[in-house]
Order: structure tokens, then sequence, then C-alpha cells
């Protein structure tokens, strides 16, 4: 894995809870390229790495630049990230990946939910860049939680930009019967968010007959980490079979037994704890890691936050 070392150049608040953290290369070398709706993994302490999207323009190779929520039950990373670091300081980050790409269409529709705002702008810029025909949908609890604000009253795309507050006029709020007047066969649609902001644009895109693979959904956190049909972990090697709670994940539970499986971001976006599974029928949680292909094939799993039903054989 490509590792980078980068300065801290600029961070400041963007939001009530979030900050933007600009980053870039000591000696002002160029960064490695990235398009739009990537993320880089940052490396915030031992056995602690976070995934944070970025969102300035794919075309920048000169800075990566971050939005960070301060999550109300941080597990580490988003508190470091508004409270340790600061500008001047350097930090470890993964080079750009993407699970979250762009999809050649007619049209696209963005909907962000709060911090999920981040990808969007990337993939604003990049549309715009490009001349494609998309609207950014952006909502926010308030106007003091909407970040980015500033950006986007100023991009050249803002005729293209709708934001909707939650404590605005209920005639500026989100109506997702506006789907109504898109046509499905050529537009796709992509939200990121909160869960029940993302079930909610979802829901209604399928309600109005939006084709599967012209919906693409980024999750910031596990769909549901705990919880589920009672599971058993059979270990290929030994044999041993391990009851996982509903409340614990399945490499919690495997560690407490002597099971070790390397995790880092604990929401399946990264790839770190994939594991070969031999059989057993897999319920998948990931972030998006996996394709509906590779979920389909039912060969292999992110058990940080996937579960499953009866009993999983795993290759370990």
């Amino acid at each position: 894995m490509t590792l980078l070392d980068l300065q801290i150049t600029r961070k400041r608040l963007v939001a009530q809870g979030i900050v933007s953290l600009e980053l870039r290369d000591p000696q002002r070398r160029p960064l490695p390229a990235f398009t739009a709706g990537a993320h880089i993994d940052v490396h915030i302490g031992p056995q602690l790495t976070r995934q944070y999207s970025l969102c300035n323009a794919p075309g920048d190779t000169d800075r990566y630049l971050l939005g960070v929520l301060l999550e109300p039950h941080s597990r580490g990373g988003s508190a470091a990230m508004h409270q340790r670091f600061a500008e001047g300081d350097t930090i470890t980050v993964g080079a750009p990946r993407n699970n979250f790409p762009l999809a050649p269409a007619r049209r696209s529709l963005l909907f962000a939910g709060g911090i999920g705002i981040t990808p969007m702008l990337s993939m604003a810029e990049a549309l715009w860049h490009t001349h494609d025909d998309f609207e950014l949908i952006y909502c926010a609890r308030s106007a003091a939680h909407a970040a980015f604000l500033d950006r986007l009253a100023t991009a050249p795309y803002a005729p293209l930009t709708r934001v909707h507050l939650d404590d605005g006029p209920a005639a500026q709020r989100l109506q997702m019967d506006r789907l109504a007047q898109e046509d499905p066969a050529t537009t796709h649609l992509y939200v990121c968010g909160p869960k029940g902001f993302i079930d909610y644009v979802c829901q209604a895109a399928r309600a109005q007959g939006w084709p599967e693979p012209h919906i693409h959904v980024e999750h910031f956190t596990p769909v549901a980490p705990a919880g589920g049909d009672a599971l058993t972990v059979r270990i290929a090697s030994t044999g041993q079979s391990i009851e996982i709670p509903p409340d614990q994940s399945i490499t919690t539970a495997l560690e407490r037994h002597g099971v070790s499986i390397p995790v880092s971001c604990e929401q399946g976006i990264c790839g770190t704890c994939v594991t070969r599974v031999i059989s057993g029928e897999i319920e998948h949680r990931d972030g998006g890691y996996f394709t509906e292909a590779e979920r389909a094939r039912g060969d292999q799993m992110t058990p940080c936050c996937s579960r499953g039903r009866g009993t999983l054989v795993l290759d370990l």
C-alpha cells in the first residue's frame, strides 16, 4: 500500500461539528490523482484508520481536501481529527481509492445528507468540468449544520444546486415526488449521508421504478453493526466453532477466542478484514466494498460488520 506523509496546511470550521482539512505534500510535490467519489485512508494511530471522502475537484494534484464530522460517539477517529491534529501537523494517508465512482449517464442526481456532501462536491466538480447534465440536492438539519455552503453559493454549478433545510419552510423541504419528472432509464442517482436519509431516498426511487443498477449508495457508517439471527462461525483450519452474540461483530467475538482478523475501518469500507467464506449464508452489511455481483457469489465477506445465518465456515 502506498502511504503518504502530508502536512495539514489549513484547518477550518465549515459547519457546526464539521471541520475541513487541506492536506499537501511538504515538498509541494504533486499528489496521486483521484476520481470523483474517491476516499483516502487516514492513519490516525496504531490500529486506528478511518476513511474520508475527498471533496475537492478531481483535477487537483496539489492538495487533498477532507470534511470531517465530529461523531457524538466517536471511537477515536473523528475526535482526533477535530481535537488532536492542527495546522502544520503531519498526517499519514493512503493513496486514493474509489468505491463510489460516477457511471456514464445522460443525467446524474446527487443526493447528499449532512456530511454526505463531501463526495458529492467532488462529483459535482467533475460533472461540471465535463459539461454533463446533473443536479446536486443537499439536505441538512439547519444552515448551521450544512457544510461548505459558501463554496456551493459561489460554485459555477450553483444554479444546479438545491439546498433543503429541515428547519426551513415546509415548501423548501425535500419532496421525493420530484423523481417523477426524471427518466430512470437514462438517469443515475447517487446518495450519501445518514442511514435514514439514504433509506428515504432509495425507497422513493425504487417505488417510482428506478432500476437498481442506477441507484448508487455510499454509507459512512455500517448499516447495522450488531444484532441479527443466531450465528455460529466455524474455523476451517481447526474445526473450532464459535457462537457470535447479537451485540458483537464477528471479528470481536473471534478475537476473544484467540482468532485474530486484521481490522481497520470497522465499517466494511477499506477491505482490510475481507475473509473467504467456504460455506454458509452471508448477511452483507459492508459500506459498499463489494459490488452486487461479488455479494451474489457468496464467497467472501467483511466480518468487521457483516453477519450471517446459521453457520458460516470461514477460511481461517
